[in-house]
């Protein structure tokens, strides 16, 4: 068991709630932060009777006070749904960058090792197949995903620059499509959408003509190479993802065969520069770290779907937030 001391940023996020369980489950003591701008207290509302864990409703965009010893900062903090970001596009941008400035200075600061969440995003609308992380990408920055796409790129090489400049331990994750329990139903996402539907009795939207493809994570796969990333002394870009990949045609058609349900699949028109290939080059994780997923696609779709069955109905129909973009 541990005696050190992490924090999380996002911490009530699909992701960074999964991270806290593990740290605790890892006998670490846990400091959550998150501002709840997308974040649930649900997701970790069973933490807080544990003196492992403690919690700051703070924005990270603005300076970060935590008292005590740190040894390690993940830093989870972001908007990841495209219904989000398209939404509060500013805030996205100040996460990635005033935020990452922030995380950066205080693990500056306590002499703490730092993990900050990239994404395949960086990648952009690839031009080489599969991703691996020599590839620079292919991104517009006045597109609507710019502000996604870039924040995480400045992200990268904000954090290479403390690395670099002031000997920082850094590590970088680039996280691919993901999924499990405690996903927002309504977050523009593929697969909680798809569930969302199917679980209404609608048709199943895919945009485009559903040949572009994704790959998807289960969760407990994602949470363990990240761990084994942060405890390891490989500073540069790591993909961390499953490589079967699957176009969003035939994934909307595994997941009515999953739901049992009788709708149908309609198609509406690409979203801009939605990416048409998404797949993890993993070579890096496999030599690094000794991680490959382990859970595999139908297993992983029924834990997800029996997940979202167990919500109270009222969930199916809430509106994504509304938010005050205007900051």
């Amino acid at each position: 068991m541990s005696n050190k001391r992490v924090l999380i940023t996002g911490a009530a996020g699909f992701l960074g709630s999964h991270l806290c369980d593990r740290f605790i489950n890892e006998g670490y003591h846990v400091v959550g932060m998150d501002n709840l701008i997308t974040g649930d207290l649900k997701n970790i509302e069973h933490l807080f009777k544990l003196k492992e864990f403690e919690f700051y409703h703070h924005d990270v965009s603005k300076f970060i006070h935590v008292p005590g010893r740190l040894d390690y900062i993940l830093h989870f903090a972001s908007p990841a749904s495209p219904i989000d970001y398209l939404k509060i596009p500013i805030q996205t941008l100040k996460v990635g960058s005033l935020g990452i400035h922030n995380c950066l200075g205080l693990a500056k600061d306590k002499k703490a090792r730092v993990l900050i969440a990239s994404t395949s995003e960086i990648y952009g609308d690839p031009l080489v197949h599969p991703q691996n992380e020599e590839y620079w990408g292919n991104v517009n920055p006045v597109g609507p995903r710019g502000v996604y796409d870039e924040a995480k790129r400045f992200q990268e090489a904000m954090t290479m620059a403390y690395h670099t400049f002031h000997g920082l331990e850094t590590r970088i994750v680039r996280i691919f499509n993901t999924y499990g329990p405690r996903m927002r139903l309504n977050d523009g996402r593929a697969l909680p959408a798809f569930i969302g539907q199917a679980l209404r009795g609608e048709d199943l939207t895919v945009f485009g003509d559903g040949s572009q493809t994704r790959s998807f994570c289960y969760v407990d796969d994602l949470i363990e190479g990240i761990y084994r990333l942060l405890l390891s002394d490989y500073h540069m870009p790591v993909n961390i993802g499953n490589p079967n990949e699957i176009s969003l045609k035939d994934f909307a058609e595994e997941v009515l065969k999953l739901t049992g349900s009788s709708v149908k699949i309609i198609y509406k028109p690409l979203p801009v520069d939605d990416p048409k290939q998404r797949q993890p080059d993993i070579t890096k994780a496999k030599e690094l770290l000794g991680w490959e997923p382990k859970v595999n696609r139908t297993e992983g779709l029924k834990k997800t779907y029996d997940y979202f069955k167990s919500l109270p109905k009222e969930e199916l129909y809430k509106l994504p937030k509304e938010f005050n973009n205007k900051k």
